[in-house]
C-alpha cells in the first residue's frame, strides 16, 4: 500500500449541495427557498423577536413594578492579603489605594474582603468589611475604621 492509493471510505464525502443549478439537482430556480416572501430574498435576516409587524410583545404588556436596580451600591473591592504592599503604621485609605492602582475606581466605596492574611500592622480605613476581614485585621494588631 502507497499513500498513492489510498481511498476514503465510501460514504465518507458527500457532495456538496449545489443551489440553483438545472433540473436533476432538485434546487432549480427558487433554489429550495419558496416562491416570494422576506425569507426568499438574499440577505434576508429576521430576529427571532419580529412578529411580521404585529405589535411586539414587549410592547403590548403593560410596564408594572419598581426595581431597585437604578438605586444599587457598587463597592471597589480589595482583600486584606493584598494590604501586605504597605509599611508598618500606614494609614490606608481609599486615595491611597487608588494612587497605588490597586483599585481602579472608588464606586460607591471600599470593601474589604477576608481573603489571604495580614501581615503588617496597619490602619485601614474603608467603607464596608467583611466580618472574616475585619477578624483577620484585629489578629494581625491592625485596626479597622469605617467611614
Amino acid at each position: 500500500m502507497e499513500l498513492n492509493n489510498l481511498m476514503k471510505n465510501p460514504g465518507a464525502t458527500k457532495a456538496r449541495k449545489r443551489v440553483g443549478r438545472g433540473p436533476g439537482s432538485g434546487l432549480g430556480k427558487t433554489s429550495g427557498r419558496g416562491e416570494n416572501g422576506q425569507k426568499s430574498r438574499s440577505g434576508a435576516s429576521i430576529s427571532a423577536v419580529f412578529e411580521g409587524g404585529q405589535t411586539p410583545l414587549f410592547r403590548r404588556l403593560h410596564k408594572r413594578g419598581f426595581s431597585n436596580a437604578r438605586f444599587k451600591r457598587e463597592y471597589a473591592t480589595i482583600n486584606v492579603g493584598e494590604l501586605n504592599k504597605f509599611n508598618d503604621g500606614d494609614v490606608v485609605t481609599p486615595e491611597l489605594l487608588k494612587e497605588m492602582g490597586i483599585i481602579k475606581k472608588q464606586l460607591s466605596g471600599v470593601k474589604v474582603l477576608g481573603n489571604g492574611t495580614l501581615e503588617k500592622k496597619l490602619t485601614i480605613k474603608a467603607h464596608r468589611f467583611t466580618q472574616s476581614a475585619i477578624t483577620k485585621i484585629e489578629e494581625s494588631g491592625s485596626k479597622a475604621e469605617v467611614i
